[in-house]
């Protein structure tokens, strides 16, 4: 239930925002209304909004949003393979929760006006003083003049790019972000300094936006949390590449109307932009939650990339004496920036050509080798089916998903490992670990999403295990769906370092509970079962008692605390 603090807040909230902004206005001796109805039609960013509502669309109505808002279904919406064509189409469009979308709408409210209003309802040879177009002959220069063709090409551009970039980036690859790039890459190349402004104003309403969701926060110290590092979640090849695509777009529009800004606010706009949206963050993947950073590497990368986006529209300075002169150095300045075009060109092929060797590939569905129903088994035991889908548990197998293309460069290679929560589809070439294990140990539980279109379904994940001091852990994973319950895996045993009368202790997990092993010189001398809460056991001549979740073991008037059991967060 909101209380009535959170409604309080959010309302001073509103009106702060609203106040702020028309006060502004008024201060401002500036028409903007006016100004912005010279370039869009009753001066709104239709084109923005179109796109925006597109956007919105695919997370609410495709990926059933609608009807979970927090939790949409994503997997069969990753760009997985050339083979599997639904998600290299939705990809662009879909994303994996409620702050990756609003992220990315944020980031298009942003830039997209910006864009459009650089590109403009009216075509530049509009006659502002009569506010309609120049005639012409041509029934196909007509559409392109009319202010409609002009408000649809930005969504339509929109989803060239998006397409774009799902074809062409080292995937699964979801989300929007790639045209987001896009649309800064074509507003640096008219707007160098303002883009950055915006993107930066973007902030402040994400952080409205924030506030009225949570207008009142409560919290206290934090013993720590599970997560990736932020930058292992971010697609810089996919924002690299839908950047350099609006480069490319931008350059050939504003060229033409001879609108291009100086090489050096262009290479400063682009810089701080790619620095400040973290296009520096190169990392690699090397297996099991595992990553490198390579931060160097990438801030050079981000200066090479600004040099080139310069380079693209440098042109020799402005010609001055004899006729002769100008004219050699129109031919220079034209011969230049072909050959910056072919440059940049011929860098939106290197950085897009990695992707076709991998999307040209598919997983297959490899399989995992059940292990045999006797008390000692470990491993794998059983699997989820769901349609085209197997969901298993398993440790240290190799992730398909990297590893379909062998590579090995400066000590990092693509043959890595994964363990976790297994999720595959050979009918939609997807592999993928949907729990990683580290993850499953921090949270307990976990609950695995899967669907296509129209349809969706849910596996939930518990974990439970006991940890044996200065030890290991043993624990075993269970699969739930619906009424259906399934152990999915059992792990090796766990034995604690303390040695009691010349004696080892392990936990083992087993189908039934758990049980303690004693061993001598790695040989079991006997085993039984732990036992519950308050009560004792003996085996192999030594008693143990359980008190809450520690497990002590007791002889001859010696008590040691040999196990506890797994907490989590």
């Amino acid at each position: 239930m909101t209380s009535p603090w959170a409604v309080l807040a959010r309302i001073v909230l509103v009106l702060a925002v609203v106040g702020s902004v028309v006060a502004v206005a008024r201060l401002d001796d500036e028409r903007w209304g006016e100004h912005l109805q010279a370039w869009f039609v009753y001066g709104i960013p239709w084109g923005s909004l179109l796109t925006v509502g597109f956007v919105l669309a695919v997370y609410l109505v495709v990926q059933g949003g609608l009807t979970s808002w927090g939790n949409p279904v994503s997997l069969p919406f990753r760009a997985w393979s050339y083979r599997y064509p639904l998600g290299m189409a939705v990809a662009p469009f879909a994303h994996v929760g409620p702050s990756h979308l609003v992220g990315n709408l944020v980031g298009t409210l942003a830039l997209a006006p910006l864009a459009e209003y650089a590109w403009g309802h009216y075509p530049p040879t509009r006659d502002r003083a009569r506010g309609s177009a120049v005639p012409s002959a041509r029934a196909e220069d007509a559409f392109v003049t009319s202010p409609r063709a002009r408000i649809l090409a930005v969504p339509v551009a929109a989803v060239a790019v998006g397409l774009f970039t799902g074809l062409f980036s080292i995937g699964p690859i979801i989300g929007f972000s790639g045209v987001v790039f896009a649309f800064a890459g074509f507003t640096l190349v008219r707007y160098p300094l303002a883009t950055v402004v915006v993107f930066a104003a973007s902030g402040v309403i994400q952080q409205v936006y924030v506030a009225l969701r949570n207008p009142v926060v409560e919290t206290g110290a934090s013993g720590g949390g599970y997560g990736l590092p932020w930058w292992a979640t971010v697609a810089i090849q996919a924002h690299a590449l839908g950047l350099l695509a609006g480069v490319v777009i931008g350059v050939a529009v504003f060229r033409r109307r001879e609108r291009l800004p100086s090489a050096g606010r262009l290479w400063l706009g682009t810089l701080v932009f790619a620095i400040g949206q973290s296009l520096w963050a190169v990392y690699w993947f090397r297996g099991n939650g595992q990553f490198v950073l390579f931060r160097a590497l990438g801030v050079a990368l981000v200066f090479a990339l600004a040099l080139l986006v310069a380079a693209s529209v440098a042109t020799p300075g402005r010609a001055r004496g004899v006729r002769g002169v100008r004219h050699v150095r129109r031919i220079v300045g034209i011969e230049r920036r072909a050959g910056a075009a072919m440059v940049l060109l011929l860098a939106l092929a290197v950085l897009a050509a990695p992707a076709v060797p991998v999307n040209l590939t598919t997983t297959t569905a490899t399989g995992t080798a059940l292990a045999q129903d006797d008390g000692s088994a470990t491993g794998t035991m059983d699997r989820v089916q769901v349609r085209d889908y197997t969901v298993y548990y398993a440790e240290n197998v190799t992730n398909r998903m990297v590893s379909v293309v062998d590579v090995s460069a400066f000590g990092e290679s693509t043959t890595v490992n994964a363990s976790g929560v297994i999720v595959e589809s050979g009918q939609r070439s997807l592999w993928t670990t949907g729990v990683e294990e580290s993850r499953l140990a921090f949270a307990g539980c976990a609950t695995v999403g899967v669907g296509g279109l129209g349809w969706r379904e849910s596996v939930h994940v518990s974990r439970t295990g006991w940890k044996a001091i200065g030890g290991g852990h043993a624990y075993k994973v269970r699969f739930g769906r619906g009424n259906d319950s399934r152990l999915a895996y059992l792990s090796g045993p766990a034995t604690a370092d303390v040695t009691v009368a010349n004696r080892n202790v392990s936990v083992v997990p087993r189908r039934e509970g758990f049980g303690v092993v004693v061993s001598r010189a790695n040989e079991t001398v006997d085993r039984v079962k732990l036992p519950a809460n308050g009560t004792t056991a003996r085996a192999g001549g030594l008693s143990f008692d359980r008190t809450g979740g520690d497990l002590f073991v007791a002889v001859d008037g010696t008590r040691v605390r040999v196990a506890s059991r797994e907490t989590y967060k």
